[in-house]
């Protein structure tokens, strides 16, 4: 499967992807838990945002709402387009695509990058996260949330981190 089967398969997703809660942030409990959750760990704004993987941009709009410059970017076209439905008139955001594991956004000069339920999906995790600090400014932050998928996929997460700072290195 290559990758434009994998865009494919985003592609037919965006239709239904803010359906669940934490998605779409919808309900205003769970749009406010995350909200506090992100702010607690972020410099205050307007530092710049690459939110990698965006989806269908929840998060690159809830940050711009709060002051945050944001860039989207998400390989899918439908989440892209989807993203940019949700963000219109909203100051500081801009959604665009582009592939997560290879952006083509300007090193070193992100405040945060910022990937939701994404590391789980590059086809090399290590090498996806080296791309990603190259993006950051010196004192910027690496803001990653994941988890662990009922696919296995990201079942052993220790299996890339393990290597990951041999492999990647300190910052410099």
């Amino acid at each position: 499967m290559g990758i434009a089967d994998d865009i494919a398969i985003w592609d037919a997703e965006a239709a239904a992807f803010d359906e669940p809660a934490d998605h779409g942030l919808r309900d205003p409990a769970v749009r406010e838990a995350w909200r506090e959750l992100l702010l607690g760990r972020l410099p205050e704004p307007p530092a710049r945002v690459a939110d990698l993987g965006c989806g269908t941009g929840t998060l690159s709009v809830l940050l711009a709402e709060d002051g945050y410059q944001v860039d989207g970017l998400d390989f899918s076209p439908r989440m892209v387009e989807a993203a940019g439905r949700k963000g219109a008139g909203v100051r500081g955001v801009r959604f665009m695509q582009g592939d997560a594991f290879a952006p083509t956004l300007p090193e070193g000069s992100y405040d945060v990058v910022l990937c939701r339920h994404v590391l789980w999906a590059m086809p090399d995790p290590a090498v996806a996260l080296s791309r990603w600090l190259r993006l950051l400014s010196p004192s910027g932050r690496l803001v990653l949330v994941e988890g662990r998928w009922s696919n296995g996929a990201a079942s052993r997460p220790s299996r890339w981190f393990g290597s990951w700072r041999t492999r990647v290195g300190p910052r410099r």
